[in-house]
């Protein structure tokens, strides 16, 4: 079955252990992600249409509804009747939920490509990189309560804290020496792909470290330029927050996106 047939991440159907070997064997996930591609094909569904269309019996698909609900990809409901009810309660239906939706392929990386190339063309390099900084703005006001409140110390664990908390799997770390202060890592990036071709949006980032947690800061690779984590240095004692835009905006034009010498 290729690619766009199934669950672009299997892992959506979650197991708290270890999946025991029999239900491996079989084809139980294949199975659940069956089930969850008809209801994306057919839309909200009974348990008899999609034992009808998928195969199996009505207590099977049953089984399987019960786990796609309880890892939160599919949702019981009502069923619309459009016209006049006829009598008696409306029949339960299963439909996908917005994580069950994005479980499978969708063309976002392609929609926010093509949109960057549309500002890029209509108004320059100016417009985007306008767009790139008032896009990271919004980010840091939203990261800057937590990131201020923790000693200077602290902040660039509270900014990967926050960063973790939108999908970024951020950790900090002390420098290896002889470099005095701590590298920001990035282990997952929602937009590496489209910062492929549009890298204004490293640079906005970088400046937008900076911003937040009141120094110069040094990008040393992305995950859009391959590496394998996007990895920011982040000195310690570095110049004010005053300071910190003139030269993260040379430096980030200088280094983001590419790896260290």
């Amino acid at each position: 079955m290729s690619l766009p047939q199934e669950l672009r991440n299997n892992g959506v159907v979650k197991y708290t252990g270890e999946a025991p070997q029999e239900e491996l064997a079989t084809g139980e996930r294949s199975t659940r992600n069956r089930v969850a591609r008809s209801i994306l094909d057919h839309g909200p569904s009974t348990v008899t249409a999609l034992a009808k269309r998928v195969g199996l019996t009505q207590a099977a698909v049953r089984r399987h509804l019960d786990a796609l609900v309880t890892d939160g990809v599919v949702e019981a409901r009502e069923q619309r009747v459009y016209g006049a009810r006829t009598r008696g309660r409306p029949a339960k239906v299963f439909a996908l939920t917005d994580c069950g939706r994005d479980a499978f392929d969708q063309s976002y990386d392609k929609l926010a490509a093509d949109a960057l190339r549309w500002i890029a063309e209509s108004g320059g390099d100016e417009a985007l990189v306008a767009f790139a900084r008032a896009r990271m703005a919004a980010q840091a006001e939203a990261y800057r309560p937590a990131v201020e409140a923790a000693a200077p110390e602290d902040r660039t664990r509270a900014l990967a804290k926050a960063l973790s908390a939108d999908g970024y799997a951020a950790t900090a770390r002390s420098a290896p020496a002889p470099q005095q202060g701590e590298q920001l890592c990035q282990h997952h990036c929602p937009v590496a792909h489209v910062a492929e071709q549009f890298p204004q949006l490293c640079e906005a980032e970088t400046e937008f470290f900076s911003s937040l947690l009141g120094t110069h800061v040094q990008r040393l690779a992305t995950l859009a330029h391959g590496d394998g984590v996007c990895t920011t240095f982040v000195p310690r004692g570095g110049p004010t927050a005053a300071q910190s835009a003139q030269n993260t905006h040379s430096a980030s034009a200088s280094t983001a996106g590419r790896n260290p010498a």
